[in-house]
């Protein structure tokens, strides 16, 4: 059975619900998974499992959570050669460009990690509604076929 493990980071819950919708469309799928919030998780903890999630917020102008910077420098840093990996979280669009900065940086610290996406990085505004939950079903549906 495959293993997955995903991060989430939030403020106001939006992530969090991602973070819930991702993992039961995953164990829908079969897979074991255990999600946990990123300042409990570290990065050494996908070394345990196949597939790697990360559910990050962007607030204002394009910032990572601030509770996320040690974890992002450290998966920037990291050896996940072998692994499949999504990311998937909200930000505002108010914010023009900016909008989901965040989740790209954590796709590209995959990359720079040598992990292999599994899917295109969702972006999410504000809190994630039904045809939200749609597409993140589609992800884990994406992510679980990269897995082989």
């Amino acid at each position: 059975m495959a293993k997955a493990l995903v991060v989430y980071a939030t403020i106001t819950g939006n992530n969090e619900d991602v973070a819930d919708m991702v993992t039961g469309a995953l164990v829908d799928l079969g897979v074991d998974v255990e999600m946990t919030e990123m300042t409990m998780a570290d990065v050494a903890d996908f070394d345990d499992v196949d597939l790697c999630v990360v559910c990050p917020y962007t607030y204002d102008e394009g910032s990572l959570p601030d509770e996320g910077l040690d974890f992002f420098d450290d998966l920037k840093e990291a050896d996940l050669a072998g692994k499949v990996y999504g990311v998937a979280g909200s930000g505002d669009t108010f914010y023009g460009d900016d909008y989901c900065k965040a989740v790209d940086e954590f796709g590209a610290a995959f990359e720079q990690a040598g992990a292999t996406k599994g899917s295109e990085n969702v972006h999410i505004n504000l809190a994630p509604d039904a045809e939200d939950e749609e597409r993140l079903a589609s992800f884990a549906k994406d992510l679980v076929a990269k897995l082989g």
